[in-house]
């Protein structure tokens, strides 16, 4: 499976951005799980997956949450990442996903 990272209009790439901001044994860890994806798609050791809504879903890696999409049965693109800290998805953090989403379907 491959994994790519949603780019916006103005060139930005948000994911890889969070990623870059985190500490290096984060980052390293987060990276794994996106190799073992590419390697065994949804079979990946050390990570979980859940819908969210329609097409969205969202990827779980440690305390690390990325939506995604599937655009086809071989590409997984990533959205939007966050670090969670409570029970309950953050509002916002949804958004965001969603309109990504919204923009990278049509």
């Amino acid at each position: 499976m491959r994994v790519t990272f949603y780019t916006t209009a103005s060139g930005r790439n948000p994911v890889w951005d969070y990623l870059k901001g985190l500490e290096k044994f984060e980052r390293a860890r987060i990276l794994e799980g996106l190799e073992q994806i590419e390697a065994f798609g949804l079979d990946a050791l050390r990570v979980q997956f859940r819908p969210i809504e329609g097409k969205l879903w969202e990827v779980k890696i440690a305390a690390h949450r990325i939506f995604y999409i599937m655009v086809d049965v071989q590409e997984m693109v990533l959205l939007h990442a966050y670090k969670k800290q409570s029970q309950k998805l953050p509002l916002k953090e949804r958004e965001t996903a969603i309109k990504r989403m919204k923009e990278l379907m049509s």
